[in-house]
């Protein structure tokens, strides 16, 4: 699904204009004639959340400085694009201040509407995604944190809600990548034990030590790898929750110990004299049907019973495909952020592939692919060029790589002879062998290439200098390095 602008504005002719614009642009429109109606759309439950709002600062009754000021006060963070007849510094200001983040001034063209548009998207996700590490961080990740429209993802966060009110234990199933941990840390961040530690175990992990010696700790000697103490997974998360992804890879022997951990609110570290009391939210995640683990004897059904007292189940990336373009934009703006590039947004085009795409890594693989295609991109706008592995697998998208030209023996110019067994040169290809067979030394290729563009540039050196991509005196001294004369230039011209 395609960000969602809304269109405020009186005039119905400028309304009419800037939805046919915004939908040429690739988004989805509502437009509304006035600031009472925008704040009640702004504040709707049962609505789709509006991505980018475009406001109108002369209406009659309530004026767009008025919808601005409400907004703030009700904590309504939407990026907002002020339009203005007149384009007073004054008023743009004030609109700024109030937490605007852009204007445009009527008739406003769409080139500028465009980019105005991406650039609130862009700016909105990359603080999106900055507010969501620092409550991370500081173990404050909330359910509002997680980017999710589709209705199966509604009913996940519903029954997460309920889980963080209390201290029962969650079981979290999902496929690999559909991002179990995050949905385990908003639990906590939406809990009681909100700011406590959050300690994260994979269980599928193979550590240097036994993982009960992980989980429950051990003391110093108790064993011939324990050459100090450790505390372990449980005394890390007292006071707070302790995370075990992939419990189903628990070997039988910690399954057991995890249990009466479960059970007693102690932990048995490995030499220790007495056991040590915890407290700790358990919050455990798999991939496998566990179920199934306990009909085949791998798993413990009484540790089961333990763990799966309120289960919750994500649903992978493909059974809710309106995610995958917030997801996109704000991975976008992340990555964006940390690699030094100026990518203002997601081409439309691509956004649609993305959606079509099946995901069989879910979030993750979306991660990486937008890591990747940051990386590669060399425009201000991320397209289906970026994502040509993706592109292959869906079709009406395919995007062809053409494989490297091989080298070729070719003549620059008639001047030269030709290389034996060359039937047709490219006259605009360097000949990198002798008539030997032979490398060509790197001089004479210089050479060779400073002659060509000061013939095919008519000896105006500037021009060479510039095309050549070195300063004009580095050219005149490789020129007499390279035995390349006045007379040149003059024969060129």
């Amino acid at each position: 699904m395609a960000a969602l602008i809304l269109v405020v504005d009186d005039d119905p002719i400028q309304r009419r204009l800037l939805e046919a614009m915004t939908r040429r642009f690739g988004y989805e429109v509502e437009t509304l004639d006035s600031g009472e109606a925008a704040l009640a759309r702004l504040t709707a439950t049962d609505r789709p959340a509006v991505d980018c709002l475009i406001l109108d600062l002369v209406m009659p009754d309530l004026d767009g400085m008025s919808v601005l000021e409400r907004m703030r006060r009700r904590g309504i963070d939407v990026p907002t694009i002020v339009q203005t007849a007149h384009g007073s510094i004054e008023a743009v200001m004030s609109a700024m201040r109030a937490g605007a983040i852009d204007f445009v001034v009527k008739p406003v063209g769409g080139e500028r509407l465009q980019i105005s548009i991406k650039n609130a998207l862009r700016v909105d996700a990359l603080e999106g995604e900055l507010r969501r590490a620092n409550r991370r961080s500081a173990g404050e990740l909330g359910l509002r944190d997680i980017v999710s429209r589709a209705e199966a993802m509604g009913r996940t966060l519903r029954l997460a809600e309920r889980a963080a009110k209390s201290s029962i234990p969650v079981l979290i199933e999902g496929e690999s990548g559909v991002g179990k941990e995050t949905l385990a840390r908003a639990i906590q961040g939406a809990s009681e034990r909100r700011g406590k530690p959050f300690v994260a175990v994979n269980c599928a992990a193979q550590p240097d030590l036994p993982v009960e010696s992980v989980l429950f700790g051990h003391e110093k000697g108790s064993f011939s790898a324990a050459t100090e103490k450790h505390v372990g997974k449980f005394a890390e998360a007292n006071g707070g929750a302790l995370f075990l992804d992939e419990v189903g890879r628990l070997s039988l022997g910690a399954q057991g110990k995890l249990l009466r951990a479960l059970q007693d609110g102690e932990i048995d570290p490995a030499g220790a004299r007495r056991p040590v009391k915890v407290d700790v939210r358990l919050i455990s995640a798999t991939s496998q049907n566990l179920i199934e683990l306990v009909k085949a004897g791998r798993f413990r059904e009484d540790l089961f019973y333990r763990l799966n007292v309120f289960p919750i189940s994500i649903p992978p990336l493909r059974a809710r495909a309106g995610d995958v373009p917030e997801l996109a934009r704000r991975f976008l703006a992340r990555f964006a952020a940390e690699e030094g590039k100026r990518i203002r947004g997601l081409s439309a085009e691509s956004l649609a592939l993305l959606s079509r795409y099946d995901w069989p890594g879910n979030v993750r693989q979306l991660e990486n692919a937008v890591f990747r295609a940051v990386v590669l991109a060399e425009g201000d706008e991320l397209t289906v060029a970026e994502f040509p592995q993706i592109a292959a697998r869906v079709d009406g998208f395919d995007v062809r790589i053409p494989p490297a030209p091989a080298l070729r023996a070719a003549d620059l110019t008639t001047a030269f002879p030709r290389a034996a067994g060359d039937l047709d040169p490219d006259p605009h290809a360097l000949r990198l062998l002798d008539d030997r067979g032979d490398v060509r030394a790197l001089g004479e290729i210089e050479a060779e290439s400073i002659r060509f563009a000061l013939a095919h540039y008519r000896g105006q050196m500037s021009l060479v200098a510039r095309k050549l991509g070195i300063g004009r005196s580095t050219l005149y001294r490789k020129m007499k390095d390279c035995g390349l004369g006045e007379d040149l230039i003059g024969d060129a011209a």
